[in-house]
Parts: structure tokens; sequence; C-alpha cells
């Protein structure tokens, strides 16, 4: 896989993710207090933030299927303009039904953004690059992530109706300026450089592959983390007396904890490994989510939330280099299109697991829930690089990658 020459390509991408992020960072928080401002209770929060990854369940393995034979860069307009609309409708919705269906607009647009933005890396960046270029890349991400709740915090006040529907607006126009990065993103292969119509691998057959579940599931408990501190950090501001604006600040102190370690990732795998800091870095932030259920001062929370996010901004860029090296050639973009099926399927089930358990134990126990994922994630964190020989000499790929050949030799012969 040859590399791209320069990386203006990936200074676009990034800005032009972080806007995308920016806006639906700025919208989460302000479609739960939206819905607060509805009538809705705890429970009826967790739905809505289920309902924004219910589409994109179903349509991210189809639209990694036409990516990984066709182009990439299609994805990302489109996915502007459902963000856009689902920001700006949701801004405008009178009712609970109508706010879960537009924020599952805006949660489809995401998914398209991603699966283009993400294929783009792994197609275009050598495997020596991969892990340097897709953190690079989700520091777009947290850059949205940094903004948005802060954006967010400072537009929602006292009127707490009109004022999300005016952050949820607002949110709509930042994600459209995302489309003036969104120029000479992708670069034509070399004839014959790239997988050729017609040859698919089984999802299953992928899904067998050493190192694409373990990824899969790393990075689905860390972005239900996140998911749910964007979700119900503004619940528990509102049981211990947070106001909104000091909520927008914790989370995006978060947000800059991750852009922190992002930057500094590549020295970090150097001395410590792919493996070891994954599983260092999913059990540390267990057992900080945790102690988020701790009735800590907001000073002690934003400790545990900029630690957090240090941790937290490890699992999802690792998880990238781990499943598109892992993954069949021709099916990288499926591959990236699972592990997001997989974070969608977190980001549905969580939420609505922290309703129920929020409606029983209160507020604070689905931090406790998410403790017990990451540490489910760093267990298997080990056991996803089985020691002993490779039985095919080694590929150009970086530690804690899967051989690709036995799994194409096999269902071959």
């Amino acid at each position: 896989m040859p590399s791209t020459p320069g990386r203006a390509w990936l200074l676009r991408l990034v800005i032009a993710f972080s806007f995308a992020q920016g806006a639906v960072s700025m919208a989460r928080p302000a479609v739960s207090y939206r819905a607060l401002s509805l009538g809705a209770d705890e429970r009826a929060i967790g739905v809505i933030a289920g309902v924004y990854a219910l589409l994109p369940l179903f349509a991210a393995v189809p639209l990694g299927r036409r990516t990984d034979h066709g182009r990439c860069a299609p994805l990302l307009p489109a996915g502007v303009v459902l963000i856009s609309g689902g920001c700006a409708l949701s801004g405008t919705a009178g009712s609970l039904g109508a706010l879960a269906a537009w924020s599952g607009v805006m949660g489809l647009g995401h998914l398209c953004f991603v699966i283009g933005a993400q294929s783009i890396v792994a197609r275009q960046s050598a495997p020596d690059e991969q892990d340097r270029n897709f953190g690079h890349f989700t520091i777009g991400a947290s850059l949205g992530q940094l903004i948005g709740p802060v954006a967010a915090g400072s537009l929602i006040g006292g009127d707490m109706g009109r004022s999300s529907a005016l952050a949820l607006i607002v949110s709509a126009v930042v994600a459209a300026v995302s489309l003036t990065s969104l120029w000479r993103i992708e670069h034509v292969r070399p004839s014959g450089g790239g997988p050729k119509r017609g040859e698919k691998v089984p999802v299953l057959g992928i899904l067998r592959t050493r190192g694409v579940p373990a990824g899969i599931f790393i990075s689905l408990a860390v972005l239900s983390a996140t998911d749910i501190l964007t979700a119900y950090l503004p619940v528990v501001g509102e049981h211990r007396g947070i106001a909104p604006a000091t909520v927008g600040v914790l989370l995006s102190l978060r947000a800059a904890a991750t852009i922190a370690c992002r930057l500094v990732m590549t020295p970090l795998i150097s001395l410590l490994g792919r493996t070891t800091l994954i599983v260092v870095t999913c059990a540390v932030a267990a057992l900080l989510c945790a102690g988020i259920a701790l009735p800590v001062p907001v000073w002690g929370l934003g400790m545990m939330l900029a630690l957090l996010g240090f941790c937290l901004g490890v699992g999802q860029p690792l998880s990238m280099t781990t499943v598109v090296q892992a993954a069949p050639e021709g099916a990288r973009s499926t591959a990236l299109a699972l592990r997001l099926t997989g974070n969608r399927l977190g980001q549905v089930a969580a939420p609505a697991g922290a309703g129920l358990i929020a409606g029983v134990a209160g507020v604070a126990a689905p931090f406790v829930m998410l403790g017990g994922l990451l540490l489910v994630a760093a267990g298997l964190g080990l056991r996803r690089s089985p020691a002993g020989p490779s039985p095919t000499p080694p590929l150009p790929e970086t530690e804690g990658s899967a051989p690709r050949a036995p799994l194409l030799r096999r269902r071959r012969g």
C-alpha cells in the first residue's frame, strides 16, 4: 500500500472532521437538554441517545462494501448534509418522538462521514504510517469534542427549551462549514492497485480474523464510555447542581486530554508497545469511570475526567490500525464498517442500558457499568495477540496486527 505524496489531504480531512464532530458534540448534550425541557426522564434520555445509533447499525456494512469497491470521498459531503439537517430539525422538534428521529438522521450522517474518512486514511497510508495517521485523524474528533460541549454550554441557559433549540441550529451551521475543506481529499489509486469489483470476503470470514473481534470490542467500549459521558454528564450535573456551562467545560477538559494523548501516542507506542498501552489505558479508564459515581467535588471530577480523557484517547486510533492490518486486502473498508457497527451497537445498547440502570439505581450508576465494560476490553487487549510463531512470513505490518494470507488461502482451498 503506497503512501500518497504529501499530507495536505490529511490536514484537510482533520479540519473537516473537526467541524463535523464539533457539530455532533455540540448537538448531543443540546438534545439531552431539549429532551429534559420536553419532559423526558432518565429512561427517555437513554432511548433518544440510543436512536442516534440505530440507523447506522443497519447501514454500516453496506456502506463499507460499497466503499471497498469504489470511491470514498462522496460519503463525506453526504454525511455533512445529514448531520446538518438532523441538527437543525432536532432544534425544531416539538415532541420526544420527533427529537429521537432527527437524532437518528444525525447519527446516520456521522456514520457516512466516518466510514468515508477512515477508508481514505487506510487506503492512502502505508502500513508504517497508519498508527500516526489514524492518531492524527482522530485529533479532528477530539478537537470537535473539545469545542462542541463548551459552545453548547455557553448557549444553553435558563430557558432550556429555547436555548437548546438555538444550540442545535448553531450546530447545523457548524457542520456545514466542514464542506469548505472537502476538496482533493481522495487520490486516485494506480490501475490494479485496489480491490477488484466482485471480490467479496464474507463478513464472518472478516470477523474470524485474529485481531478483528478484539479491535471491535475495544472500540465499542471506549466509544460507549465517551458517548455516555456526553449524554449523561448533563443529567449528573442537573442532579448535583452543576451548571450547564460547567458541564460543558468538564466535557471539553476530557476532550483536551484526549488530544494530548494522541499527540504523544507514537512515542508511547515505541515505549510501551501497542498491546501494553491498550491494556493499561483501558484498565485505568475503567477505574475512573466507576469513580464518577462517587459524590466528588467539581475540581475532583475535573481531574478524573482529564485523566479519563487521556486514557480513552488510545483505544479508537489503535483499534482502527488493528482492524485494518488484520483484515483481508479487499475488505478493509468493510472491516472498518464492522468496527463502526460494533460502535453503534454499543451506542444503542449502552445508553438504553444506562437509562434503565439510572432509573433504578440513580444517574451515577451507568458509569459503574462503563467501568465493567472497559475492564473486559482490557482483558481482550491482553488476549488479542497470542504468543507463538506466525504461520506465514511476516508482512510489513506494525506490532499487534494479524497475518492476512492464511484466511484467504483457507477460504480459497
